[in-house]
């Protein structure tokens, strides 16, 4: 698997605009973009693939992704929490969201948001979309951004250093992420599945009741 052409040839550009949009939930995986860009500043790697020239400095690499990441992560946050409530007034309906559903997520949030958004950095997948229910969850914005820096840097740091180490091996590594993929793809959609089944019936029951306060009053 070769990277993107435009990830060779402005690696610190497309690291930037792709973590940016990562954190935004743009399913954009991290693991091929931060990890490609470590390899890159690997000087096996550039020769094998780039005909001879010269690496990306990996400390760059980092801060760049990092500060990628965390911007994304706030403009998430932000949509989250001054568009949440009136979203789901509007289309909750469709996407099978009540009030109720928030008002547990901001309880949520308030009592475990550090640790949620800390580990959620870290985790694929979950780490594309947590910044939008701790907005939505009104999570506390500075400690929001405290706990979301520290899980990135974590994230973005192991990433490069991979894909440095590899180097010219990269390619093989790309491979297994985009078979592991499929299997989590096949998982999710299992498990999405499933768990919209019973968010169906709970807010088909929520609305009735609510129907039924309205007309005895």
């Amino acid at each position: 698997m070769n990277l993107p052409s435009f990830l060779v040839d402005y690696v610190y550009i497309a690291v930037f605009v792709l973590t940016i949009l990562e954190s935004m939930c743009v399913p954009i995986p991290s693991e091929l973009t931060i990890g490609g860009a470590g390899a890159l500043c690997s000087a096996a790697f550039v020769a094998q693939n780039t005909h001879g020239g010269t690496p990306a400095n990996l400390v760059a690499v980092i801060i760049i992704g990092i500060v990628g990441s965390v911007i994304g992560s706030y403009i998430a946050y932000v949509v989250g929490r001054t568009g949440g409530r009136a979203a789901v007034d509007r289309y909750g309906k469709y996407v099978l969201l009540t009030h109720s559903d928030l008002d547990k997520a901001e309880s949520w949030f308030a009592k475990r948001g550090e640790p949620a958004v800390l580990v959620g950095r870290c985790v694929p997948v979950v780490r594309t979309f947590i910044s939008l229910p701790a907005g939505m969850g009104e999570m506390e914005p500075i400690r929001f951004g405290i706990f979301s820096t520290i899980g990135i840097a974590v994230w973005v740091t192991v990433l490069a250093v991979l894909g440095y180490n590899l180097g010219d091996q990269f390619s093989k590594y790309a491979k297994g992420i985009s078979y592991a993929g499929y299997v989590i793809a096949v998982v999710a959609v299992i498990m999405i599945a499933v768990f919209l089944w019973h968010r169906w019936k709970t807010v088909k029951g929520e609305r009735g009741g609510s129907k039924g306060k309205h007309v005895r009053s």
